[in-house]
């Protein structure tokens, strides 16, 4: 046996040499895996089992690379020398081999022969309606029908080259598709791409393969859990730090700033204390405070501070200016311009559609638009425009506006809102009958009002909403639908995994929400049918 350490450009190459094909993205990755399981020579190698790798390769892949390792490490003088041991090793690998091939998703033999199927996956446009292709090639969104056809079309070619795909391969034919002809099939609204542009085609595609294989698949066959599947699954251990960093890029700051210490830190924090307690303060000055010790601010938070603790030490953290200073650090984009800039461009949009799509498909949606109109009357401009959003969105997701908004008399202070009503997430206060006829707000948090005169209702959405990032809030679940489509279409945070929904244990997980998704899908296709 040979005990000669390998360095970096040895392991890539007794890699490349078995996957000459190999992407340089993926061999580095596979590099790296092997070099945290300890392979440091030749002989370690043959140590190394096919689940070991399935995580960064493919099942054929990885079975190449063992079977190669394996042949290498018993070198020529081994085979003239049958030896008890190494014959039941081999027996062993081709029975694990051969059970585990009964388990890969593409059995076949055209597909154990061309693994790398995706790659080299041609969209085979030549099916296509000539009505689609010619949406397609003028850059126009084809209706909801060609659509449908043209998913059909390409999920059954994908099915010839694999019977089996996987939510990965949809996710690359998706991107191709999306590619190729972007201005047709990416997911926009007004122009701003959700998500990675190609979520509504990956769902499509994964619906229609899994239709086609429950015709043909018995029901006692019941698809179990694989070490390498490739669902968006996250293990519940790892939930909650996906849902307090999703979206943000900024959650955790390691070291402070090499301009402050921590007495300056709490030097500053005194101030703002004084400040608030004055009354009459500066924004400005207040807004340069809040990023200068937003350090601080991020380890209160994330080791746990308790919710009263941080009112008193960091006030005007529930108050607008203070909130959106602290979020603009944590997400990189700043909330109230965000939010009113996405408002101008797409609040229209999205209030036509309900009243001219929504309200005569739905009867709920109907009555609610009708509710609103009496509620409003006569009254214009930007703000009664956004109750409108909100009230109508819950309305469209069927979500619980109780959870959203609590209503109480128009002359309550805070001492006398009934606080055990309230919901432990973010919650509006709004004080008046609606809405509409209310000039004053208030914001609780874990059934305690922490702002309790917030004068603009825009200003309360903005700071309810950005509590939840500010704060490691998760959506609650009875307003997943709507804080989702707000995040994403509103308030412009697109991440392309994970979510900020509380989850139930061991519940699977989508990368966007499919009403959400399919909302955003409506509205693309609305809007081109307005324009043309």
């Amino acid at each position: 046996m040979l005990s000669e350490m390998y360095d970096r450009d040895d392991i890539k190459s007794s890699i490349s040499t078995v996957l000459p094909d190999l992407p340089e993205s993926i061999l580095n990755i596979v590099e790296e895996t092997l070099q945290s399981l300890g392979v440091g020579t030749i002989d370690d190698f043959q140590f190394v089992q096919e689940t070991d790798l399935l995580c960064v390769l493919r099942p054929i892949q990885a079975r190449k690379l063992v079977a190669s390792w394996k042949q290498t490490s018993q070198g020529p003088g081994t085979q003239s020398q049958p030896d008890v041991n190494s014959s039941t090793s081999s027996s062993l690998l081709t029975s694990s081999t051969s059970s585990r091939s009964s388990l890969s998703p593409c059995p076949s033999p055209r597909n154990l022969l061309n693994a790398d199927w995706v790659d080299h996956f041609e969209i085979p446009t030549e099916r296509f309606p000539e009505a689609l292709m010619q949406c397609l090639e003028r850059g126009k969104r084809p209706v909801p029908s060609l659509r449908r056809e043209m998913i059909r079309i390409v999920a059954a070619e994908m099915m010839k080259a694999c019977p089996s795909p996987t939510k990965h391969a949809s996710s690359e034919i998706a991107k191709k598709l999306v590619g190729k002809y972007p201005q047709s099939l990416k997911d926009v609204i007004e122009g701003d791409v959700v998500g990675t542009g190609y979520h509504s085609l990956v769902k499509q595609l994964q619906a229609r393969i899994d239709n086609k294989k429950r015709h043909a698949t018995p029901r006692i066959h019941k698809r179990k859990s694989l070490s390498n599947s490739d669902t968006d699954e996250v293990p519940a251990v790892m939930k909650a730090s996906v849902q307090d960093t999703y979206g943000c890029v900024k959650w955790d700051m390691k070291f402070m700033p090499v301009t402050e210490t921590l007495e300056s830190q709490n030097e500053k924090k005194g101030k703002m204390r004084f400040l608030w307690e004055q009354a009459t303060f500066n924004p400005d000055e207040v807004k340069e405070l809040m990023e200068s010790t937003y350090y601080s601010q991020r380890k209160a938070i994330n080791n746990g501070t308790a919710l009263q603790t941080l009112r008193e030490e960091w006030p005007f953290l529930f108050h607008e200016i203070g909130i959106s200073a602290h979020y603009q650090e944590l997400t990189g984009l700043p909330l109230t311009q965000t939010f009113l800039k996405s408002v101008g461009k797409k609040g229209k949009q999205l209030l036509n559609f309900m009243a001219t799509v929504c309200a005569n498909k739905t009867r709920r949606v109907f009555e609610t638009l009708t509710k609103l109109r009496f509620q409003r009357g006569q009254l214009e401009g930007c703000s009664d425009d956004v109750k409108d959003m909100l009230l109508l969105l819950l309305s469209y997701f069927n979500e619980d506006e109780a959870t959203l908004f609590h209503y109480t008399e128009e002359t309550n202070q805070a001492a006398d809102v009934q606080v055990d009503c309230l919901p432990v997430t973010p919650c509006i206060i709004v004080c008046g009958a609606s809405c509409y006829s209310a000039n004053r707000f208030m914001l609780s948090i874990d059934g305690k009002i922490v702002n309790d005169n917030i004068a603009q209702f825009i200003a309360a959405i903005n700071v309810m909403f950005g509590s939840y990032y500010c704060l490691n809030i998760h959506y609650p679940v009875q307003l997943r639908s709507t804080l989702e489509f707000l995040q994403r279409c509103f308030f412009n945070i697109n991440p392309e995994r994970g979510t900020k929904v509380e989850m139930k244990k061991n519940k699977k997980q989508l990368t966007v929400n499919p009403r959400v998704l399919t909302l955003i899908s409506d509205l693309a296709d609305h809007e081109w049918r307005e324009t043309n």
